[in-house]
């Protein structure tokens, strides 16, 4: 899967972006080529869309629909979802948001994206914490123009995200794709966290805890985007609970 988001959209932590990208012989690539280089490496199966300059989704269809980690793609009210894994509750996640049987994880995932849009119950952290598997996702509400991502904690699935040329987030499963368009500026997504256009980049595994950047040096030396630690000695001010849809997006890291 691949996903782009023009930088108006979406806001990633200053620490993923590396001096060192524009050092070296291979500089970041502007969102354009990244896509192109993407469906150059899946030639099969595979199908995009752009929103104008806003954003762009490429996903690939696996080759076997059944397989333990799926690859699924849907779009629901203007709102879209890549999703890769399974979530071992998804019967149960289901009964508790009414909805059909023939529900896969990725038309999940935007119910309970809207959810808290529409000013759900429950705070973002808990909402994706319920999320029992192997996951991830990457939710582009195309109407406010909104990202909302995440990876399960267990680490059964990569994911990998970066800062192109033009400064757009880059987020993808190739990493090679990653390193093609990002040069330095990539690191992999932390585990057990979730990153929002607005409310930025947190752990919902421990919310109440701060992130930390750690410098990431490669083979050659060059020093590359930030990997992110739950910080146990630093806490946050305070965690939306219930509110309306600003609470829950602009959850509070400082």
């Amino acid at each position: 899967m691949l996903a782009i988001f023009h930088k108006a959209f979406a806001h990633p932590p200053e620490e993923l972006n590396s001096p060192a990208s524009y050092q070296g012989s291979k500089k970041p690539k502007v969102p354009q080529e990244t896509l192109k280089d993407f469906l150059a490496h899946h030639p099969h199966n595979t199908c995009s869309m752009s929103f104008g300059h806003a954003a762009v989704l490429a996903y690939v269809r696996p080759d076997q629909p059944f397989s333990l980690h799926q690859r699924l793609f849907c779009g629901i009210d203007d709102i879209y979802c890549i999703f890769l894994g399974s979530l071992n509750n998804l019967s149960l996640l289901i009964k508790q948001y009414g909805l059909s049987k023939n529900t896969d994880e990725a038309m999940l995932v935007i119910e309970a994206y809207k959810t808290l849009r529409d000013r759900g119950p429950y705070p973002a952290d808990q909402v994706v914490k319920e999320l029992d598997g192997s996951f991830a996702f990457v939710v582009y509400d195309s109407k406010v123009g909104s990202v909302f991502a995440a990876l399960g904690s267990d680490g059964g699935i990569k994911l990998y995200w970066g800062i192109a040329a033009d400064g757009s987030v880059v987020i993808s499963d190739d990493l090679q794709v990653i390193k093609e368009g990002c040069a330095k500026s990539f690191a992999p997504f932390p585990t057990g966290c979730m990153f929002h256009s607005e409310g930025g980049l947190m752990s919902f595994e421990h919310p109440m805890n701060k992130l930390k950047a750690m410098p990431r040096v490669d083979s050659e030396g060059a020093m590359c985007g930030a990997n992110f630690k739950v910080d146990k000695f630093s806490r946050v001010n305070s965690i939306p609970r219930v509110g309306s849809q600003s609470n829950w997006m602009e959850w509070d890291q400082h």
